[in-house]
C-alpha cells in the first residue's frame, strides 16, 4: 500500500481551481502530486512545478510530454491518475490521451467542449478500462448526501416540485472580463456554446438530479447576455420536467449583483419538503404540513451512513468547499485502491460523479442552448447531438 501518484494538467500561476484540486487531493494523505504540466507556456509550466518542489524532471512543458513520459516509467514510479483543470476546450484531448495510456482521470466540469466529445470519451474510457471522476463539488457535502438519503427513503413522498438557484454577481460588469477566470469563459473557442449554463447552470442541474434521484426529460429555456458585447449567456432561466412527472425551475446567473455563490435547492414532496443552501452548507431543513420543521445539522444526531462517510469534523466545526472537494478525491481514491490492491471498496466510494453525469451535463448545456434559441416551448431532453435542434 502506498499513496496514489497524481499528475496535473493546468492549474498553474493565478489559477484558483488548481490550488483547490491540490489541497483537496492531498487532504487525506492518500494522494501525492508527483508531476504536472501547469501552463500553456512551457517555461511557466516547468517553473511552477519547481515552485511546488516537484522533481524537476517531472515538471513538463506540455501535457503530451507528461502523459507519454509518465507512461514510460515503471509501475513503481509513474502517476496513477491525472487531474484536468484547464479551460473546457482542452478537457477532451487530455482525457483521451490519458485514458489511452491507462491513466485514471479526475476532470473539472463540463467534461468536454461539446456533447459529441463527451459521448466519444465515454466510449474511450470503457474501451481502456479506466475510471473517471467529475468534480461536481456540491455532491461532496455531507448534508447534500443526507438530503439524497431522505428522498431515497421516501421521507418526502412523491416529488412534485424542484426549485434550484445558482446566482453569482462576479460578471455583472464588463470590466471583470479581463481576469484570468473570466476571459476564457467568455470565449466560445475555449468555453464552448455557453458561459453561465456551462459554468454554474450545469452544477444546479446535476444537484437537482443527484438529490432527487430523478432525471430531466423536458425543458423550456430562456438564456440571455445581459452585458453588451458578450456572445455567450451570462444569465438564464430553465423550466424543467422530470421523469416522474414533477416540475422544476432552474435559475442561474452571473450578473446578479451582490450575490456571491448562493447555490440553493428546494425539493417539495407530497409528504414533506427539504431545503439546502451552500451559504449554510452544514444545515438541512425538512418541513412538514402537520408538524414543526426540523433543522438537521452536520454531526448532530443520527445521520445516514453516506452522510457520515463524508463528515470530517465534530458538530459546530463548519465543513466547507475544500472538504467537499476532498470528499470526491477521497471516494475516488478508494475506488482506485480497491482496484489496484484488490481490497474492499466502501459503499460510499461509489457515490462519485462519473462519465454518465459528464454526458448528462453536456447534454443539459446543449439542450438548454438549443431550446433558448427556438420558438418552440417544450423540448425533449436528448442525449444525442444529432437529435438536438
Amino acid at each position: 500500500m502506498r499513496k496514489l501518484r497524481l499528475g496535473m494538467v493546468g492549474g498553474g500561476p493565478g489559477a484558483f481551481i488548481g490550488e483547490v484540486h491540490r489541497i483537496a487531493a492531498q487532504l487525506d494523505n492518500e494522494i501525492e502530486l508527483v508531476c504536472g504540466a501547469f501552463s500553456s507556456d512551457p517555461q511557466k509550466s516547468m517553473n511552477f512545478g519547481r515552485s511546488l518542489y516537484l522533481d524537476p524532471e517531472r515538471c513538463y512543458a506540455d501535457y503530451h510530454s507528461m502523459i507519454l513520459q509518465e507512461a514510460k516509467l515503471g509501475p513503481e514510479q509513474r502517476m496513477d491518475l491525472v487531474a484536468i483543470v484547464t479551460p473546457n476546450h482542452l478537457h477532451f484531448p487530455i482525457a483521451k490521451l490519458a485514458a489511452e495510456h491507462g491513466f485514471h482521470i479526475v476532470c473539472d466540469k463540463p467534461a468536454t467542449l461539446d456533447l459529441a466529445e463527451a459521448l466519444e470519451l465515454q466510449h474511450i474510457i470503457a474501451k481502456n478500462d479506466v475510471r473517471f471522476a467529475l468534480t461536481h463539488t456540491y455532491n461532496g457535502y455531507p448534508m447534500v448526501k443526507e438530503a439524497k438519503h431522505r428522498v431515497a427513503t421516501g421521507e418526502l413522498g412523491r416529488i412534485v416540485k424542484i426549485v434550484v438557484e445558482y446566482p453569482q454577481g462576479w460578471l455583472s460588469s464588463k470590466d471583470n472580463e479581463n481576469s484570468k477566470q473570466a476571459e476564457w469563459r467568455m470565449d466560445p473557442a475555449r468555453s464552448g456554446i455557453s458561459c453561465c449554463m456551462a459554468d454554474i447552470g450545469v452544477h444546479a442541474a446535476n444537484l437537482a438530479e443527484y438529490i432527487s434521484g430523478l432525471e430531466i426529460t423536458q425543458l423550456c429555456a430562456d438564456l440571455n447576455s445581459c452585458v453588451d458585447g458578450r456572445s455567450l449567456d451570462d444569465d438564464g432561466t430553465v423550466l424543467l420536467r422530470f421523469n416522474n412527472g414533477a416540475r422544476g425551475v432552474l435559475l442561474a446567473s452571473q450578473v446578479s449583483l451582490g450575490e456571491q455563490n448562493n447555490l440553493k435547492i428546494r425539493i417539495y414532496g407530497d409528504k414533506a419538503s427539504l431545503e439546502w443552501q451552500h451559504l449554510n452548507a452544514n444545515e438541512l431543513r425538512i418541513s412538514f404540513a402537520d408538524q414543526p420543521s426540523q433543522l438537521l445539522q452536520a454531526g448532530v444526531g443520527t445521520m445516514s451512513p453516506l452522510s457520515q462517510a463524508n463528515m470530517r469534523t465534530p458538530a459546530g466545526h463548519p465543513e466547507g468547499f475544500l472538504e467537499a472537494f476532498a470528499n470526491i478525491y477521497r471516494q475516488f481514491s478508494q475506488q482506485l485502491r480497491a482496484e489496484l490492491w484488490q481490497s474492499e471498496m466502501p459503499l460510499a466510494a461509489l457515490d462519485v460523479p462519473g462519465i454518465e453525469q459528464a454526458v448528462r451535463g453536456m447534454a443539459f448545456i446543449e439542450n438548454t442552448v438549443a431550446a433558448s434559441a427556438s420558438t418552440q416551448k417544450w423540448h425533449d431532453f436528448k442525449l444525442s447531438p444529432m437529435d438536438i435542434s
